[in-house]
């Protein structure tokens, strides 16, 4: 498999997440920046259902780079972007900048599982950065565990915060009007929730 990373969770959530995005995506061609795109498997899953889909692939981590372009390789074609190394609390990224080749305005910006697992500042330069990203009433949507006004929605996910608070005090499930209270605060307004497998939510948020 060579660099190839197989996430076990990212192969048993992608038909629930693909069923939210597909007709969010509808069926014009469009650009979608991923955040923290872990091993690829999403992209090509992704991709492969939406022939109208540009995936633009990001990660921090060195190994899923890699990883992302293999599986970006075994898929061929061109709907996968070659994976950009992205910090989404850096500066360049916060005030708008973007690499070489990357298009003027993305269509939409996903990103799967990565909140909870990083510091908050995290999600606050994500969403920030989102915002230049973004074309008009561009998309944003987070997909994961959430609580729900200050109260966790399943005892395995207070059990998982507690864990993750327990391994970095700046990790944990984040809640959604927190989520909502930042995006706010860049000109994102939340359109929907929606209850999906395992006690995770997706959230769509418009610009």
């Amino acid at each position: 498999m060579g660099k190839r990373l197989d996430f076990a969770a990212t192969g048993r959530n992608g038909d629930a997440i693909l069923e939210v995005l597909r007709p969010l995506f509808g069926a014009a061609p469009i650009d979608v920046l991923e955040i923290a795109s872990g091993s690829g498997q999403h992209a090509v899953h992704m991709t492969s259902a939406l022939p109208n889909v540009t995936w633009w692939p990001t990660d921090l981590d060195a190994d899923h780079l890699l990883s992302i372009d293999a599986w970006r390789q075994e898929a061929g074609g061109d709907a996968i972007r070659p994976a950009t190394r992205l910090d989404v609390t850096d500066d360049t990224w916060r005030r708008g900048d973007r690499p070489a080749g990357w298009p003027r305005a993305f269509d939409a910006l996903v990103n799967m599982n990565m909140i909870h697992i990083a510091p908050w500042a995290a999600a606050e330069g994500l969403i920030e950065g989102a915002a230049r990203a973004l074309s008009e009433g561009g998309l944003l949507y987070f997909y994961g565990p959430f609580m729900r006004d200050g109260e966790h929605t399943a005892d395995s996910n207070a059990a998982f915060d507690e864990s993750l608070r327990s391994r970095n005090p700046d990790w944990g499930v984040r809640d959604i009007a927190e989520v909502e209270a930042a995006a706010n605060r860049y000109g994102f307004k939340l359109e929907r929730m929606v209850d999906m497998p395992a006690n995770n939510l997706s959230l769509v948020l418009r610009i």
